[in-house]
């Protein structure tokens, strides 16, 4: 006997009989719901059909024709018979059914109403407490949603499907995954061996880059439920964060394989073959990602960064504009009611404004369109992150450089991204702006930092090199462009001045830098004009890829830029210069991925470099 039979029978034994055609009913009823009970559904309708003949408003029979409709998924007939029964009785059951079959038509505001009905009569029921959770969900009431939730974890602290809804909604509606890995953690906890709540948290851990972990849960998931195609592509995603994208191949594939229609596991294969440089591949899944997905804009993004590394500067500025569309969007570009400019109106004699729209790095390379913009008739209006403020200040074709905290702006005629630029400007290869330089260090600020170093390390006898070894750590790409500090040791035994321009070192490296022989003076660079002084002093700056090789680029400074096999789309393929900055030369990992085998040649450069001298 099922919970809405118990509740039935007990509300019908509850009940006093009545006599005559109230007694024909409720026999007939009782008949029924005997019939109900030992599956004979064809006879327990007919039975509550031959009860409402005898009473038309017979509660117990309306209710059990309700579910008796909602077993056969007449979900119609189902809410018309639950809704008359509550008419004549508003049970605490049956307000729970009637959501049911509300929530099952997918009329979840109607649904929500009768599961709040429900939890206001009998609030320690778990199952309404869910129900009414489910339908906060549905209706997009996100935080609601969790704390019904909340509320069935109080009722039970282990009630693993309540720890499990709580990590769901956190890691995919609320994007909270660190919350939600507690809550898959609790569910595992509770179950032991839970495939979901590992391949959920296998998924949180991913989103947290924490892939040694994820792959760990993944493949505990997997061996629980080797059908999964969400955990294949987990174990895949993980492996390619790991950057063992070999590896990882067959495991997306395999997801494909498993389902074939998989958006995101075509779209992980297409970024993988894309690392392996198996680029003809890699635009055949692309490919196929758009037919089944026409509108993922990520995926898009994705290809356009493909097409821009192979030299398809057309395709590729114009689709990296899906990054409009993506989760990634540009964070906190305003909503200007002004138009956005992408080239096609004049603009002589507007006020544009140019606003920061993704990182440091970009802005600063990006910058180089500035004086194109002005000499075009523009009053060029910059806004930027508050460290870039005081060194772009000195572009002269900007009329007005503000930061990006300030509250308001002055008044403009249109605006535009700030790597909209090349798009605007139809930059090919053949036209990028690449001047040797077109930033400078304050004079006097270049200056102290040169007093500065010849009073801690005496006269400029030896070379003076700059490192810079990690990016942001959030960056969809930093296990690739980040290297530990510990990776150039080899560099350090040179007969040269190691100078740091690292901003935050990670806490190993931290410990590394304080036992090496370099001088750490990032505590002395608040800003990006302190570090352009600092650079004009250096002979050479060695760096990963990250907003010191562009403010290094920009000021035409000596630049050794160590870069993984496949790197970011600006850098291109098979070149060891710059298409964007003169002064900058490229190393590159081969096939093997291998730093060592990078810095080996750095090295050796370096040795050469020093003999010069």
């Amino acid at each position: 006997m099922n919970r809405h039979e118990r509740r039935a029978a007990a509300h019908h034994d509850s009940k006093a009989s009545k006599p005559g055609r109230a007694s024909d009913a409720a026999a007939f009823y009782q008949a029924g719901l005997k019939h109900q009970q030992a599956g004979r559904f064809l006879d327990a309708q007919v039975s509550c059909e031959q009860a409402l003949s005898a009473d038309p408003n017979h509660v117990d029979a309306l209710h059990l024709m309700g579910l008796l409709a909602l077993q056969a998924r007449q979900f119609d007939h189902a809410i018309e018979w639950i809704a008359r029964a509550n008419a004549q009785d508003p049970s605490t059951d049956y307000l729970y059914s009637v959501g049911l079959a509300l929530a099952q038509q997918g009329l979840h505001g109607e649904a929500f109403k009768a599961f709040d009905g429900a939890v206001q009569l009998k609030p320690g029921d778990i199952e309404f407490r869910l129900s009414h959770g489910k339908a906060l969900e549905q209706l997009g009431r996100l935080t609601e949603a969790l704390s019904s939730y909340h509320e069935v974890l109080k009722l039970d602290p282990r009630h693993a499907g309540a720890a499990y809804a709580c990590g769901f909604l956190l890691l995919h509606h609320l994007g909270r995954a660190e919350e939600a890995l507690a809550y898959f953690s609790l569910c595992e906890q509770i179950a032991p061996n839970h495939a979901g709540a590992l391949e959920q948290r296998g998924q949180a851990l991913l989103g947290l880059k924490r892939p040694a972990q994820a792959l760990l849960d993944s493949q505990r998931a997997h061996a629980l439920s080797p059908d999964n195609p969400d955990t294949s592509n987990n174990i895949g995603a993980a492996l390619q964060m790991l950057g063992r994208d070999k590896e990882a191949l067959p495991w997306f594939e395999k997801a494909i394989g498993l389902r074939a229609n998989f958006p995101t596991a075509l779209a992980n294969r297409a970024l993988t073959l894309t690392q392996l440089q198996c680029f003809d591949e890699a635009f055949a899944a692309f490919d196929q990602v758009r037919r089944l997905a026409p509108d993922d804009a990520e995926a898009e993004l994705n290809l356009a960064q493909l097409q821009f590394l192979t030299g398809d500067f057309e395709r590729g500025l114009a689709g990296r504009e899906a990054r409009w569309r993506t989760a990634m969007r540009p964070a906190n570009y305003p909503p200007f009611s002004q138009p956005m400019w992408r080239g096609e109106e004049s603009v002589e004699g507007k006020t544009i404004l140019v606003y920061e729209d993704e990182g440091f790095g970009d802005s600063i390379q990006f910058a180089r369109y500035l004086p194109l913009l002005a000499a075009r008739g523009a009053r060029v209006i910059l806004v930027v992150g508050d460290a870039l403020v005081t060194l772009l200040s000195q572009l002269t074709c900007v009329a007005q450089c503000l930061p990006k905290s300030q509250a308001s702006w002055p008044a403009f005629d249109m605006h535009c991204p700030l790597c909209t630029l090349p798009l605007a400007f139809g930059t090919r290869l053949d036209t990028i702006p690449s001047a040797p330089s077109y930033l400078a260090a304050p004079p006097a600020r270049a200056q102290a930092w040169e007093e500065a170093l010849q009073t801690d390390l005496g006269p400029r006898n030896r070379l003076r090199v700059g490192l810079a070894w990690s990016g942001r750590p959030t960056h969809v790409n930093d296990h690739n462009r980040s290297i530990p500090l510990r990776s150039f040791a080899p560099l350090l035994g040179a007969n040269a001045i190691f100078i740091s321009l690292q901003k935050d070192p990670r806490p190993d490296d931290k410990a590394q830098l304080t036992k090496s022989r370099i001088i750490n003076v990032g505590d002395h660079l608040p800003n990006f004009t302190e570090t352009a002084a600092l650079m004009s002093c250096l002979d050479l700056v060695i760096t990963v890829d990250t907003s010191i090789a562009h403010l290094a680029g920009a000021l035409g400074r000596p630049t050794w830029l160590l870069l993984p096999f496949t790197p970011d789309h600006r850098w291109l393929l098979q070149r060891d210069d710059s298409a964007w900055y003169p002064s900058l030369r490229l190393f590159r990992q081969g096939e093997a991925r291998d730093w060592a085998e990078v810095m080996a040649r750095v090295q050796g450069e370096l040795a050469a470099r020093i003999a010069a001298r």
